[in-house]
């Protein structure tokens, strides 16, 4: 499932940030950011991370950017996905491995439609923090300040719980050290067997018209891996059969703890963000001047970028040039997240600017945070066919303007939520209450997130658009 990249800094051509430092991004403005009542807690806790092993290691992030190197030129797909925000409650060893497990189901499915390697990805050991439309809630007549993520401060709604408390970012690095322990077991201790990974569970599909479609898709991996060990490749003999290349990202909102983490690279002499192999930059908190821009424009992960309906290309652009001065292909992914309906009134425009800049990224599709809504029943929900939606016109309009759709960020989970509308499992309003555990938006459960790995593999099945630039040459 993997194609054994090994890199170093001297082949990615990394380059030290211009008058930069792990502090640096206190002289920014930095939203969405909390304010700690007490400095002196604050200062113990960021103390006791920067004593710690880092949770990742910059050759590892040198291996994640060669490898999203290979997406950029159109040679791999990257699937990206997970919780929308980790919790310390439901936390535990076997919900870590049925997201595991299903993403790397869903990479299989991918692969098969791409006939490319899959950048496997996951939002987790780390996305703990969340940026928000509004700094307080209210209920009834009482309001609090929003709950921010459990690294922050506590989902309950009291005056209590909602205070930032500093020792929340010890139990975050503590869970997320554990998390990173169990996904690397997972991922080259056997669990990731291409035969136990291909046991799939297409009961989301039983009774439908599409039945027979997936499943004919899921009887020739298996055929293929039948073939494969005919002529002698197995998991016993070759590691990639057994073992994959899995990687970690969140987004880098909370700078206190992105600095506390912030390690220099013995090899390179480079900073290097130990918090995870990836990170990015919402859409909220992307101003050019601004501290998440500052901080994670000197460290040398890849680096996401959201953009929303409200970015204008020119902006991009500089955003492009600040985080990606060297123009190094895997360094920079640009994470689209609009909402259905709308990528064909706001992606054309920004895919024309940087082909037009001559810029290597990798364009993903979000297509999560543009398709929230309130049901009648009152919860906040996603529309599977919007979702859905979203990814096919993306497809769509990266294909007419000769760029690469490069992959997919999805929000989802292993287990069996009713949080998302729709799917196979026709997942009713009514339905939400049943079984609604995330601690901030919804998210696609195990079925709906293997139907639609289905459904995005038949996109990946289509001949590849052209660049751009070759279209206008012809």
């Amino acid at each position: 499932m993997d194609d054994g990249v090994l890199t170093s800094a001297a082949e990615l051509d990394l380059s030290p940030a211009v008058e930069w430092s792990p502090e640096s991004w206190r002289d920014k403005s930095g939203l969405q950011m909390p304010e700690y009542p007490d400095a002196g807690a604050l200062a113990d806790a960021t103390t006791w991370i920067s004593s710690m092993p880092p949770l990742v290691f910059a050759g590892e992030a040198m291996q994640l950017r060669a490898r999203l190197a290979k997406v950029a030129a159109g040679e791999a797909f990257l699937l990206q996905g997970g919780d929308c925000a980790e919790s310390f409650s439901e936390f535990s060893a076997d919900n870590i491995r049925d997201t595991f497990r299903v993403l790397l189901q869903m990479a299989v499915v991918l692969t098969y439609g791409a006939k490319r390697p899959v950048v496997k990805v996951g939002r987790m050991a780390g996305q703990f923090a969340k940026p928000r439309s509004s700094s307080v809630e209210k209920v009834g007549e009482v309001e609090l300040p929003s709950y921010r993520g459990d690294i922050v401060n506590g989902f309950d709604f009291t005056p209590e719980a909602r205070i930032p408390d500093p020792d929340r970012m010890r139990a975050a690095y503590t869970q997320s050290a554990a998390t990173l322990n169990l996904l690397r077991a997972f991922a080259q201790g056997g669990y990731a067997d291409l035969h136990r990974v291909a046991s799939w569970n297409l009961s989301f599909a039983a009774n439908s018209a599409a039945s027979e479609k997936y499943r004919g898709i899921a009887e020739r991996v298996a055929d293929a891996l039948d073939f494969m060990e005919a002529c002698g490749v197995t998991p016993r003999n070759t590691q990639a059969m057994r073992a994959v290349n899995f990687f970690t990202s969140h987004e880098a909102l909370l700078l206190e703890y992105e600095q506390a983490l912030t390690r220099t690279d013995s090899i390179s002499g480079l900073p290097v963000a130990g918090s995870g192999h990836m990170i990015w930059i919402g859409d909220r908190t992307r101003q050019p001047d601004g501290a998440h821009v500052e901080f994670c424009r000197g460290v040398l992960n890849p680096i996401g970028l959201k953009c929303g309906p409200s970015l204008d290309p020119d902006e991009l652009v500089r955003l492009i040039d600040l985080l990606n001065p060297e123009n190094a292909p895997g360094r920079l992914t640009l994470i689209a997240r609009f909402g259905a309906g709308k990528v064909e009134d706001h992606l054309p425009a920004l895919l024309r600017a940087v082909q037009r800049e001559g810029r290597s990224v990798v364009w993903c599709c979000d297509p999560m945070h543009g398709n929230t809504i309130k049901s009648n029943t009152g919860y906040k929900t996603r529309p599977f066919d919007s979702v859905l939606q979203e990814v096919l016109e993306f497809f769509r309009v990266c294909g007419s303007e000769g760029a690469y759709p490069g992959g997919v960020h999805f929000e989802m989970t292993g287990q069996d939520v009713t949080e998302c509308l729709g799917g196979m499992g026709n997942v009713l309003p009514e339905d939400l209450s049943k079984r609604y555990h995330t601690a901030c938006d919804p998210r696609l459960n195990a079925t709906q997130a293997l139907e639609l790995a289905f459904l995005v593999a038949e996109e990946l099945e289509k001949p590849a658009p052209k660049h751009r630039a070759a279209l206008l040459e012809s």
